[in-house]
């Protein structure tokens, strides 16, 4: 199966238009005193509830945290475990997203935990009209998971 095919099938039921709105939403709440780069991540559970994040940086810089994991994190804490998509938008503070903003290394492994990666699509986009779809795996090749440790 060609990446298009691959990617259609894995995308059939997502509301990519909702995912990246909700992304755009969170991003104009990113706390980024330091970097000035805005980003927010929405990612969608295998039962199609959305859970926002933003980034969030801190003085210390290592205690800072990406959209992307926020967003999955608060999915967690509220008891989901399994996700589909995840839409990131993200750019320099108080300007048009003109730019795509992939997650970070990371980020990508936290996704792995939680994802199927030949499943999971990873939305980048500058607006609701203008991204790109990905499949995990192709972000994070031969990824370690849960599956590596016999679970």
């Amino acid at each position: 199966m060609d990446k298009n095919n691959k990617i259609t099938a894995c995308v059939q039921d997502i509301p990519v238009q909702e995912l990246i709105r909700s992304a755009m939403e969170a991003r104009k709440k990113a706390y980024s005193p330091y970097s000035g780069y805005q980003v927010g991540a929405a990612v969608l559970t295998n039962e199609l509830r959305i859970y926002t994040g933003c980034n969030i940086e801190n003085a210390a810089y290592t205690p800072s945290i990406c959209a992307e994991r926020t967003a999955i994190s608060k999915a967690v804490s509220e008891g989901w475990h399994k996700f589909k998509a995840i839409a990131i938008v993200g750019g320099p503070k108080n300007e048009t997203t003109d730019q795509y903003a992939f997650p970070c290394g990371v980020c990508r492994q936290v996704l792995r935990e939680f994802a199927d990666p030949d499943q999971f699509v990873v939305i980048v986009a500058r607006n609701e009209n203008d991204y790109k779809l990905y499949t995990l795996g192709e972000l994070l090749p031969e990824s370690f998971g849960p599956k590596n440790l016999g679970f």
